[in-house]
């Protein structure tokens, strides 16, 4: 199975938590595009099925021999682990191959079948990486979901963007004729805003071309109307799913800022000077306070913070899948056991999260008008 992930940089500044403000021709401005994808199209392209085709429960299944848990992405009929590998920043970055090796064996022997990456990550090599431990490992590419973005493709203007020359046509066009060339099976989207995913739908179904699937959105105990919100009116209208990322928020939650910003940090890089002053920010002093009580809760259930943060968001029954983010073995070890932590994500526990968060649990209410 593999995906790949089509991106445009329309609209690059955020909400609450833009970068900047620089002018879309600065350096910085496209660094920060570069890691923080506006849009996203998702393809898969199917070898076959990771877990049994006959009597599995369209809602939610459990691998036997790993205990991982496989959903639907979204009402397509493709069933990926609850619990991915992403690539950003880790691979051909700050670790080495071999560790990068260690953390897909790890991940996979475990029942994680989705493994998340992009054309841009470590400028191609994440990619070429991925792609080695594969061949290397002899994996079955019918038990793998391998997905990609695609739009900074190179310098060159004809090397990005949606066009033509780089892909195909309009983003829309461009997924359908790949799927209709055997290359893929789904696409989706990703930090698209609800009235782009439903057009994006209006002109598939207008034209007779292919709707997207799913959605690619930041979820986290701090980030949390967009998936709870939007996306659960798009998957009952539409049948759009969510893939969600950053978890920790972007490490945030483990707490290793808790008493500052670490030099080695990634919070400590240039680049990233806005996850720096997010965590400087009042805001960011708040939640630290917030994640002390946090912790409470995690040591009563017996697992660590980042086991319950994953959990929380695995408890969201509408998130097909939650990308983890890892540098070392040990981190991915804790990671995937928020699987055991799952069960014990009631709704006392959760209603006293929501306590400490300072938030109103959202109903259906809210996920339909």
């Amino acid at each position: 199975m593999q995906v790949s992930i089509a991106c445009t940089d329309h609209n690059l500044k955020r909400g609450n938590g833009d970068h900047g403000k620089q002018s879309a021709t600065s350096p910085n401005v496209v660094n920060q595009a570069r890691a923080k994808f506006r849009t996203v199209a998702i393809i898969a392209r199917s070898f076959g099925s990771f877990t049994p085709r006959h009597h599995i429960s369209l809602k939610e299944s459990t691998g036997k021999h790993t205990g991982m848990k496989y959903r639907n992405l979204g009402k397509s009929g493709l069933r990926v682990s609850c619990l991915g590998l992403g690539t950003w920043v880790t691979f051909g970055g700050q670790i080495t191959d071999e560790v990068a090796e260690q953390l897909m064996t790890i991940a996979y022997e475990s029942g994680v079948n989705l493994f998340d990456t992009a054309e841009v990550y470590a400028a191609g090599k994440a990619e070429i990486i991925l792609g080695n431990i594969i061949k290397k490992k002899c994996w079955r590419r019918s038990t793998l979901v391998i997905t990609t973005k695609l739009y900074w493709g190179g310098k060159a203007e004809t090397e990005r963007g949606l066009s033509r020359k780089h892909i195909i046509e309009e983003i829309v066009r461009a997924m359908t004729y790949v799927i209709n060339q055997g290359m893929s099976m789904y696409w989706g989207t990703s930090r698209w805003t609800a009235m782009e995913i439903m057009e994006a739908y209006s002109v598939a179904r207008q034209f007779n071309l292919i709707p997207p699937v799913c959605e690619q959105a930041e979820y986290h105990l701090f980030q949390r109307e967009k998936v709870e919100v939007q996306l659960p009116e798009l998957y009952h209208k539409i049948g759009v799913g969510a893939m969600t990322w950053s978890p920790l928020a972007c490490g945030i939650i483990t707490g290793k800022y808790e008493n500052g910003i670490p030099e080695s940090s990634r919070a400590s890089m240039k680049s990233y000077q806005w996850l720096k002053e997010k965590i400087v920010s009042e805001d960011g002093r708040k939640q630290q306070a917030k994640l002390k009580e946090l912790g409470h809760i995690a040591e009563k259930l017996g697992c660590t913070l980042p086991q319950l943060a994953v959990a929380w968001c695995l408890r969201n029954e509408g998130v097909s899948s939650v990308l983890l983010g890892t540098s070392n073995p040990e981190q991915l070890t804790e990671n995937l056991g928020a699987i055991q932590v799952l069960p014990k994500m009631t709704s006392h526990v959760v209603s006293d999260i929501d306590h400490i968060l300072g938030n109103r649990p959202y109903s259906k209410k809210d996920y339909r008008s």
